[in-house]
């Protein structure tokens, strides 16, 4: 097992994070059991000068206070009163940088997922949307804040090298209110992978 060490996420580039984050492997032992797949889909949001972002202008709230600790750490927070969204922060202390995980392909502990989504069958439903990914995963708010070089939540490399023409850069979800920030071409994704969230 080679666990991300501190050093990954506490680089200046956010974009380049989100990007190097696909094909690396995301992990949960909650409650004991081992459950995880390869991220084949993630978002980059910049704290400083992204509309987009949580913590643009340095807005610092309640919710967003862990954005601004030093890259590492989980930022996970409640959309629609129903999901809860799984986000990586980056950069030093008071950039306040997070990467989405949109979507990853199961490969540990299925069983155990399709228990926590109610599902018979792993199909793409799995875990194709942000939403999906921390129900599957066993994430919930309650790991506002976890150390990501830990034991309860981590990722690894498995030296699985996504080339770059198999990776489609477009714009992010759900950010139409960020006026030119939502063209930003900051989502990543595996072209052809059936695991990706549906949304265009």
């Amino acid at each position: 097992m080679t666990k991300l060490p501190l050093t990954f996420y506490t680089r200046p580039d956010v974009v380049q994070i989100a990007r190097e984050l696909i094909g690396k492997y995301l992990f949960t032992r909650i409650d004991g059991v081992l459950t995880g797949g390869m991220i084949v889909e993630t978002e980059a949001y910049c704290g400083e000068n992204d509309l987009a972002c949580h913590s643009h202008s340095g807005r610092r709230t309640a919710r967003t206070e862990i954005m601004f600790h030093e890259g590492g750490v989980a930022y996970t927070y409640l959309i629609y009163g129903i999901y809860n969204l799984f986000n990586i922060i980056t950069n030093v202390a008071d950039k306040a940088d997070a990467v989405l995980i949109r979507a990853i392909e199961p490969t540990e502990g299925i069983p155990e997922m399709l228990l926590r989504r109610k599902l018979d069958s792993p199909g793409y439903k799995l875990t194709s949307g942000p939403g999906l990914v921390t129900m599957a995963l066993g994430i919930t708010t309650k790991h506002y804040g976890t150390n990501l070089t830990g034991n309860l939540i981590w990722l690894e490399d498995k030296q699985q090298n996504i080339p770059d023409e198999q990776i489609i850069a477009s714009p992010r979800v759900g950010v139409a209110y960020a006026g030119a920030d939502a063209l930003l071409p900051w989502r990543f994704r595996v072209k052809g992978s059936k695991w990706t969230s549906k949304a265009k």
